[in-house]
């Protein structure tokens, strides 16, 4: 008998580690968690899907069917919750990190250690990428990163690498005409690497427009990418160094072109200006004066004649010497 309730109470205090001691868990502030019954994930009442949610908004029409996962209950941070034994708890954490771009999950080792990311050039040319990215998990779309994808995290770096890389071997700077800090007729074509230092904004934005699906497809929220640099070949860059010289002087010198011609055009403008005032300080006597004398004539032509003699009057005041016409 002392054996037979030495094992109900063994059996009872086991019982009563593994369900209730055992099945009390919390999660963090900044974790999310999701529950499976028998390897099931719980899901939302309906069997709802992601294409039901904002999260697929930026999936192109052909990958909405490819990326369809059915939306989870997400344990809030909070606690304590209860699971029974036959659940299982999955944390993730969603707060936002940064890593390096050239990080290879799976190889520590590449890209010089993760410090540099190699891409070639529309013209051939193998270049460095530096940069980092911002990013975090979508609470939206928990069941793609858990259950979707084996190796969640290096799955969406080679995503955002590819992306990278083929935006890096097509990339070609706007036109001219769109680029209003550039000067037209100094714009350099076919070196591509200038091209990029030059758009290094545009690439930024590119990435992040293109990775916005990346919630919907692998539950990851690209927040931002900021490419800092891209370095060329040793070989090439001086180079590049010496067309960059170049175009600078030539920039320089049609800068100082312009400013000289419009500096000419607006002395121009200002002369004629000066030159227009002083004709209309001169007319402007001789239209008053007709306009008196119009006056006096319409009064009378004796008036007139007075007004003509006074004239003559104040003008032989001022004369030294007066010659008339012997009659």
């Amino acid at each position: 008998m002392d054996i037979v309730a030495g094992f109900f109470a063994g059996f009872a205090a086991w019982l009563f580690v593994r369900v209730i001691v055992m099945g009390i868990y919390t999660v963090d502030q900044n974790e999310r968690a999701v529950k499976t019954i028998f390897g099931r994930a719980e899901r939302l009442p309906g069997d709802k899907t992601t294409l039901e949610d904002p999260v697929s908004q930026y999936l192109r029409e052909e990958e909405r069917s490819r990326y369809v996962y059915p939306q989870v209950v997400v344990i809030p941070p909070g606690g304590p919750y209860f699971k029974l034994p036959w659940e299982r708890i999955h944390k993730v954490s969603v707060a936002t990190a940064t890593v390096n771009m050239a990080l290879d999950p799976e190889d520590p080792t590449a890209n010089e250690a993760g410090t540099k990311l190699e891409a070639v050039t529309k013209d051939q040319l193998n270049t460095g990428l530096t940069g980092q990215i911002r990013y975090r998990i979508a609470e939206q779309n928990l069941y793609a990163y858990i259950f979707g994808i084996k190796y969640p995290f290096a799955h969406v770096m080679g995503y955002f690498v590819s992306i990278l890389r083929q935006r890096i071997a097509n990339f070609e700077a706007r036109p001219a005409a769109q680029q209003q800090d550039v000067i037209p007729s100094a714009e350099m074509t076919g070196v591509s690497i200038n091209d990029l230092r030059k758009n290094l904004r545009d690439l930024n934005e590119y990435m992040e427009t293109e990775c916005r699906s990346a919630a919907a497809r692998y539950g990851v929220v690209f927040e931002s990418s900021l490419i800092t640099g891209i370095d060329p070949p040793a070989d090439v860059e001086s180079a590049l160094a010496a067309i960059n010289t170049a175009h600078n002087q030539v920039s320089s010198d049609i800068s100082l072109a312009q400013a000289g011609a419009d500096q000419k055009i607006v002395q121009s403008k200002r002369a004629v200006e000066i030159e227009t005032l002083k004709a209309q300080a001169e007319v402007e006597p001789l239209k008053r004066l007709a306009a008196e004398l119009n006056s006096l004539y319409q009064s009378g032509a004796d008036v007139l004649e007075a007004y003509l003699k006074t004239v003559r009057l104040r003008l032989y005041d001022k004369a030294k010497a007066v010659y008339t016409e012997a009659r």
